[in-house]
């Protein structure tokens, strides 16, 4: 594996022409997996880096490596509590404690009291460095509260400080937000470049065609196909997965989280609206999906995974809940099988 510093080259070209901006708000958007995250602190390291070079920071000066341990008295990151214990941000000892005594489980989202401390810290002195920084991550966790707790130090910062804010549903922020950032969409990478960052990436001579299958898997999003190569993901398991499904067999599926069998679901359901336009699948190959059942009931399906998505880190049951995922798979999919063979029969009759 690369040091997680090490952007891909997609990344480290689009993070050289940011640095060559100025602005005190930058709003990085895009699809989920295409590096939002690693693009932001790559930004933010470099905006306090000491010895800043025009590809980026140094990685070797105090305030590199005061971000390396997460103690950088210009940085605050605005996270919700989960991605914060995940990415090995510290908490305020208030809120380390209340979790640690179970008063609460984590928020998912970014806190008002966490937006209001970050206003508080745009009014401090900078410790040391040129300026302070502010990263938010994933900015549509912000609700409205906290959204509008940090809207008039987004409008007018004091002189040293700068936002970075790094989000997948650049939809689902406020209208005030947006407009007090200079957007930037974030680019796809290049088939060939990508696979050949994931070989070096997975390592221990990782083929191009095991590569070209998590690639697929992820529909294109480079940090998704690797979640995939840590999986082990492949080919047969991908390929077979689809009429699998339609059979009711859940087994290729029984050792992935709830979210990642959710989202596959969805995938699927994806490419047979897809496949049944005519167009070409994102996920899968043609050949290996069943027959498209009626677009009706693939249009349901697609709303009933929705829904299912915006609860699926809810604490239910997961075997109950997998459970009806498979047989409601199962009977989406097995309409296409009827439909197919209702058309046969009635060509026969015909004939």
């Amino acid at each position: 594996m690369t040091d997680a510093r090490t952007l891909p080259p997609w990344l480290q070209r689009q993070l050289e022409s940011l640095l060559a901006q100025r602005g005190h708000a930058l709003l990085l958007t895009g699809p989920s997996g295409l590096g939002q995250y690693e693009l932001g602190m790559a930004l933010v390291r470099a905006w306090l880096c000491e010895n800043p070079l025009p590809t980026g920071a140094c990685g070797t000066c105090g305030s590199c490596h005061a971000i390396d341990v997460r103690t950088h008295a210009d940085l605050r990151v605005l996270m919700p509590e989960t991605l914060c214990l995940e990415h090995g941000w510290p908490l305020d000892e208030s809120t380390q404690k209340e979790l640690d005594d179970k008063k609460r489980k984590p928020s998912r989202w970014i806190r008002v009291d966490a937006a209001r401390d970050a206003v508080g810290f745009g009014q401090t002195t900078r410790s040391r460095g040129r300026t302070k920084a502010v990263l938010v991550f994933p900015a549509d966790r912000l609700n409205t509260e906290s959204a509008n707790a940090l809207l008039k130090t987004l409008e007018e910062p004091a002189g040293d400080l700068r936002f970075l804010l790094a989000t997948e549903a650049a939809d689902q922020l406020l209208p005030t937000v947006r407009s007090r950032c200079q957007s930037h969409a974030l680019a796809w990478p290049d088939e060939d470049e990508a696979l050949a960052w994931l070989q070096a990436q997975a390592g221990q001579g990782v083929d191009r065609a095991t590569a070209l299958v998590w690639w697929r898997a992820a529909g294109g999003r480079p940090a998704d196909a690797l979640a995939w190569a840590s999986l082990g993901l492949t080919e047969a398991v991908w390929r077979a997965l689809p009429r699998a499904l339609a059979k009711g067999d859940w087994s290729r599926l029984a050792d992935w989280g709830a979210a990642r069998q959710l989202s596959v679901l969805q995938q699927l359901c994806h490419d047979l609206m897809v496949h049944a336009t005519g167009a070409t699948p994102r996920y899968f190959r043609p050949e290996d999906l069943p027959a498209p059942p009626p677009w009706r009931a693939l249009a349901n399906w697609s709303r009933e995974l929705g829904a299912a998505a915006r609860t699926v880190e809810h604490p239910f049951n997961a075997g109950l809940m997998q459970e009806a995922w498979a047989a409601r798979a199962r009977q989406v999919l097995g309409k296409g099988v009827t439909s197919v063979a209702a058309r046969t029969q009635s060509a026969r009759v015909s004939v």
